[in-house]
């Protein structure tokens, strides 16, 4: 999950500074880019062997509970993918920034995919929606002007590419038979820094008393038993052809190779 979610937050920084002026700025991001792919990559894949294996282990033992048999539960997941998701968020700051409304009108940094805007790359006379608590309490939005909005600009293109990550697992549990569905909670959801720091919300968005947060969160969040439980998980496999019973086995070995191929062999 973190690989999946973290990493990519990196993505979309460096994203940022490659569209620098600054030329050596720029041409170092981007090699950092292609270096970051991998590990999301890893967060990727990972995640759809974890969500398969426990797809496949729900549908042999026809139970949710697939805790008896070695995987992890769906609703453990859901509960990783909205701490990692929503811890994620914080780190693109406050929905408005001076500071990086001035790093982009003097050229350190840009916005994500800056080649294809379709404005005058300026943003002098634009406007932009950001998250925002309205005047009720609710969450919400407000507008602003766009060159203090671009935190909230990069933080939607990052929303927009973890959804397509749970659009893929999701496809994997349908391919399954299986009907849960994992979704990204509300952008509102357990949030630290910037507009929704004052208030809980759950993971649809629905504002809550501090006092109710505190009972439902362990519905929501990792509980330390969830934790126990994943960290009793991680033990070695080390005969070759076998895997851990929460993972599924990768659909290819290193290089096309088979799965039990005899990657090291110690004279």
């Amino acid at each position: 999950m973190f690989t999946y979610f973290t990493d990519r937050d990196g993505k979309y920084q460096l994203g940022t500074l490659k569209e620098s002026a600054f030329d050596p700025l720029s041409r170092t991001c981007e090699f950092m880019l292609k270096e970051e792919s991998h590990h999301m990559f890893v967060g990727t894949t990972g995640i759809d062997r974890v969500v398969e294996r426990t797809a496949q282990l729900m549908t042999e033992q026809d139970t949710d509970d697939v805790v008896p048999h070695g995987g992890i539960p769906l609703e453990t997941i859901q509960k990783y993918l909205n701490f990692h998701y929503s811890v994620t968020l914080d780190l693109f700051g406050s929905e408005t920034s001076t500071n990086v409304a001035n790093y982009f009108t003097s050229g350190l940094k840009g916005r994500w995919m800056e080649e294809r805007r379709t404005d005058d790359h300026r943003l002098t006379n634009e406007a932009i929606m950001v998250d925002a608590v309205t005047d009720d309490g609710e969450p919400g939005q407000a507008e602003v002007a766009a060159l203090v909005g671009l935190n909230t600009d990069l933080r939607r293109e990052y929303i927009n590419d973890c959804q397509s990550g749970v659009n893929r697992w999701n496809k994997l549990l349908e391919g399954a038979g299986v009907p849960y569905r994992l979704r990204l909670p509300h952008v509102a959801f357990n949030r630290r820094v910037g507009a929704f720091t004052g208030i809980e919300a759950t993971p649809e968005g629905e504002r809550i008393s501090p006092e109710e947060w505190e009972r439902r969160k362990g519905g929501w969040l990792p509980t330390d038993v969830d934790k126990t439980y994943v960290r009793s998980l991680m033990q070695p496999v080390h005969e070759r052809g076998r895997i851990a019973a929460w993972i599924a086995p990768p659909r290819q070995g290193i290089n096309g190779k088979p799965f039990d191929y005899k990657y090291v062999h110690l004279a």
